[in-house]
């Protein structure tokens, strides 16, 4: 049983599962998104990694889910499992999330401590007009599907870790320290119809979109926005997999109707960021990516 399989057989018994967030009304106009993730060492990050890095993608990650849904930041709390009380890694980690979270203007207003393997779990609150929220199930037929910045290099970087390589600095950032799109999110509310950070890898997560919506939709392979090192490693392995199916990438995938496609232009100007047509929304349901001929296994849990 897969980790999808796992909530929808077991935990979803209410209707607000199946976005990056829940969405709960508070009021006539508005409305509160919240997320949670957790982070275990050995699993989401190596154990040599930093507590600086660490602090930076727990939090970081519960943003991108935000941003996936066009949320204000608002405040977080913290989960914090540890082995032992290690002053100098509390002081680094402490630094760290204080930092990302003024940066962002959310603010910690609780959580708990306990003793064991290192894990960490933080649980991110944030605000949206109501009505207004990016959803997973608003692709309509004929979008254009746009994704930011570039695909696959946390998970190349990850893969070179597991071989006993060392990564260049700029893969990773990417795997230690992703850029949480919020601006960018903020931007598209309004000009997109649906929305979904990339964290378990491009081909999964669209694919929630697909499902939500009720559609299919056309890929094209070599359209998919890559840096250098991630072309040249295809170029060398023909493993697309790499970009397609790795995850944590915590880039956004959003669907735009063709009337707003300037918008998307004038969106990237602005803010000095790369956003890709990568492919189209079309009425047959299921995923085609043009001239892939291998299957990519996205990540699991399970």
């Amino acid at each position: 049983m897969d980790e999808f399989s796992l909530i929808n057989k077991y935990f979803d018994w209410d209707q607000g599962i199946g976005d990056d967030c829940a969405l709960m009304s508070i009021d006539n106009g508005r409305q509160l998104a919240t997320t949670v993730d957790t982070l275990i060492e050995g699993v989401h990050f190596p154990t040599e990694t930093s507590a600086q890095d660490i602090a930076y993608k727990a939090l970081a990650v519960n943003l991108s889910d935000l941003a996936a849904m066009g949320a204000t930041p608002l405040y977080f709390t913290l989960a914090l499992t540890l082995p032992s009380v290690d002053k100098k890694w509390l002081e680094g980690f402490s630094e760290s999330l204080k930092a990302l979270a003024k940066q962002y203007n959310i603010s910690l207003v609780g959580g708990d401590t306990s003793k064991g393997s290192l894990s960490i779990t933080i649980n991110a609150t944030g605000i949206v007009k109501k009505t207004q929220a990016l959803l997973r199930s608003g692709a309509q037929v004929g979008d254009s599907v746009f994704v930011s910045n570039t695909l696959g290099d946390a998970t190349l970087a990850w893969q070179q870790i597991q071989n006993q390589q060392t990564p260049s600095i700029a893969l990773l950032k990417q795997f230690n320290r992703p850029e949480p799109r919020i601006k960018l999110a903020q931007r598209l509310l309004g000009v997109a119809n649906s929305c979904i950070d990339i964290s378990d890898g491009l081909k999964q997560d669209l694919s929630h979109i697909l499902s939500r919506s009720k559609v299919g939709v056309s890929i094209d392979l070599e359209a998919l926005p890559l840096s250098s090192e991630v072309a040249q490693y295809i170029a060398n392995t023909q493993d697309w997999c790499v970009a397609l199916a790795g995850g944590d990438d915590y880039e956004l995938c959003f669907t735009v109707p063709n009337t707003h496609i300037d918008s998307v232009k004038s969106i990237a100007k602005d803010l000095d960021i790369k956003l890709t047509k990568i492919g189209v929304i079309v009425e047959k349901q299921g995923l085609e990516i043009k001239g892939l001929n291998k299957t990519c296994k996205s990540y699991q849990h399970f």
